[in-house]
């Protein structure tokens, strides 16, 4: 009798250990499944049995991937970043811009070209690293919304970007610039990022920071947490990754438009959804924002596999990213039932 009431609670410790991002694990591996099922139906070949369809869809989300793990750690703050697309598109043309070959006649800057890749880098991350520190100051400071700090960022970001070059596209970088996005390196960036990143969050006092804000700020202050420091700390950290994702689309594009990371603040905003992280802040992993990212880059393959209109993938995303939302906010009810 002693056992048998003991084994539900057992049970439920066992469940209570599990990690979160298993779940996540089965999502992506039922929505592969269900993607390989219809190709033999549907196109009469299997979905990834192709390895050139693979490496393609992992290249289409590791930058936006890199955006991501940023995203993800401003979420689990309590927050949100919307002027991440718009940070990309102004660094790309930054760094671009001093990147640029001597034999290019019509260069942004006649003397500063053949530079070394450092400095091109330097400036696309000093520039993000900027518009991070404007944003964390106006949120922790002012104390206005994040939605409307990032918005106004989002908006100022796209306008320089613009007016950079009166709108004209820039190209023709040097080899080493160039080599940032050749082959198979942005997803090794994306790797890197992604562990120092979980090292960050896991183990060190910036992460446990990060989390103790996002599940409740005043608890935070009254710990000792330099609740507003931490703050404009996390949001140079997000814009110094949104910059090395322009630094990357700009290298493997071998060119940088005004126009480029449209769209992407929502992409890694799901991404980041998806993989569990709560948009009430102080849970979530960049484990999971990573499976999150690979269930994305799945459905987006998928679709193109399967032959299903543009329109219609935009559709169907958002509904996907609603449903990500509405099953958080009912795992936050369940919990605080538990409570």
């Amino acid at each position: 009798m002693a056992d048998a009431a003991r084994s539900p609670q057992g049970t439920r410790k066992t469940q209570r250990r599990l990690p979160p991002e298993l779940s996540i694990l089965l999502v992506l591996i039922g929505i592969s499944a269900t993607f390989e099922i219809l190709g033999w139906v549907l196109q009469g070949q299997s979905f990834f049995a192709n390895p050139q369809r693979l490496s393609i869809m992992i290249l289409q989300v590791s930058v936006v991937g890199i955006i991501a793990i940023g995203v993800t750690q401003v979420i689990i703050s309590g927050g949100i970043d919307l002027s991440s697309g718009s940070i990309v598109g102004a660094t790309a043309m930054i760094s671009m811009s001093l990147a640029q070959v001597s034999t290019y006649a019509r260069a942004v800057y006649p003397s500063l070209t053949d530079l070394p890749v450092i400095i091109p880098v330097c400036a696309g991350l000093l520039t993000g690293l900027l518009c991070g520190v404007v944003n964390g100051a106006l949120i922790a400071y002012t104390k206005i919304p994040p939605f409307i700090a990032t918005l106004g960022m989002m908006v100022a970001a796209r306008g320089f970007a613009k007016w950079y070059t009166k709108g004209q596209p820039v190209s023709f970088p040097t080899d080493s610039y160039a080599s940032l996005g050749v082959g198979l390196t942005p997803v090794i960036i994306f790797i890197c990022v992604a562990v120092v990143m979980h090292v960050v969050l896991r183990y060190t006092r910036y992460g446990k920071f990060t989390y103790a804000i996002g599940a409740n700020p005043q608890a935070a202050r009254v710990s000792g947490i330099n609740v507003e420091r931490q703050i404009v700390k996390i949001y140079a950290v997000a814009g110094v990754l949104s910059a090395l994702a322009g630094i990357v689309v700009a290298a493997r594009g071998l060119t940088a438009q005004a126009g480029m990371g449209q769209m992407y603040e929502l992409d890694a905003i799901a991404m980041s959804v998806i993989g569990g992280v709560s948009l009430s802040g102080g849970r979530g992993s960049i484990v999971g924002t990573t499976i999150g990212m690979i269930i994305f880059g799945v459905i987006i393959s998928g679709f193109t596999f399967l032959r299903i209109d543009a329109y219609y993938q935009e559709m169907i995303k958002g509904a996907i990213i609603v449903a990500a939302v509405v099953a958080d906010v009912h795992r936050q009810r369940k919990r605080l039932k538990k409570a």
